[in-house]
């Protein structure tokens, strides 16, 4: 049996220490684009992410990717209970809320458990959720949550789960922009620990249904925050206090992503969805909420 709930469920997946340092956050924040349009690098919003320093700030999609940072292998999939491998996998969801500001160094303990498995019939869906605590202190610093799209490994007749979507304001956002994925965004942003070849090499892609590499979920997940940051929040990132989104589509190097977001009720609704081209309107992430700090 490929997935076997009575195993993975409960599960740990990781229990680790890890470290990171303002070199790190600098170029995750290039990874998603900080600074890249037309006489923004210079700029005092760009600077925040872009510039070491004591005006430096973080992004606090930061934190899912900052556990496994310095990995140079593509991720694995040892999964308890899981025969699965990497062709078949997609990322579903992801979210992260924060105990406050993230520090642009530090070090601290990442553990993290299976806590659900979704029978969809044709697929299976794995939640996973984990904690970052400081070393030396113990004090929770973030908390995330996610879950892959397991292709082919449903049918097990387990539960098929549920979910609230996240219905977008039958209004004009209160804020729209654009921005330009660039033909190289996958290969910088993969050095952020993230080696899947499928964002890559082209084979590999062509393997797993793809007509070429695709950017990574995350890439699009940190631009999304970025850019509803810079829009609604005056480019303040301690002003976040979590992010939930749901990838809704793929996002191919050279695309355009057009995000949209909107206030309501002390919160900010966004969405993504390609901007131009033949797949205009195509989505990217939906379900997307920023909470406040």
């Amino acid at each position: 049996m490929p997935i076997d709930p009575s195993v993975a469920i409960g599960a740990q997946t990781a229990n680790t220490t890890f470290s990171w340092t303002e070199s790190d956050v600098l170029l995750y924040h290039l990874g998603i684009g900080a600074g890249s349009r037309p006489g923004d690098n210079l700029s005092a919003d760009a600077l925040r992410y872009t510039l070491d320093g004591p005006g430096l700030q973080v992004l606090p999609s930061f934190g899912v990717v900052a556990p496994t940072f310095h990995a140079t292998e593509p991720p694995p999939l040892d999964l308890p209970g899981c025969d699965i491998n990497l062709a078949q996998v997609v990322h579903g969801a992801q979210e992260i809320s924060l105990s406050g500001p993230i520090p642009t160094a530090g070090t601290a303990r990442l553990t993290t458990t299976i806590t659900d498995i979704w029978d969809k019939g044709k697929a299976a869906v794995i939640w996973q959720e984990g904690v970052a605590t400081a070393e030396d202190s113990g004090e929770e610093l973030w908390r995330v949550r996610s879950s892959i799209f397991v292709k082919g490994e449903g049918g097990f007749g387990g539960d098929r789960g549920s979910a609230t979507p996240v219905v977008v304001p039958e209004r004009a956002a209160d804020f729209e922009t654009s921005y330009d994925v660039t033909p190289q965004q996958a290969l910088l942003y993969r050095l952020c620990g993230d080696r899947n070849p499928l964002h890559a090499d082209p084979d590999f892609a062509k393997g797993a249904g793809f007509p070429a590499p695709i950017l990574h979920g995350l890439c699009s997940y940190g631009i999304a925050l970025r850019e509803l940051t810079d829009g609604l929040l005056g480019g303040d990132a301690t002003a976040v206090g979590g992010f939930t989104a749901r990838f809704a589509g793929v996002v191919f190097p050279g695309e355009t992503i057009r995000v949209s977001g909107w206030r309501e009720d002390g919160r900010i609704i966004g969405s993504a969805v390609i901007a131009g081209g033949e797949r205009d309107g195509s989505p990217v992430l939906a379900d997307c909420v920023v909470s406040l700090a």
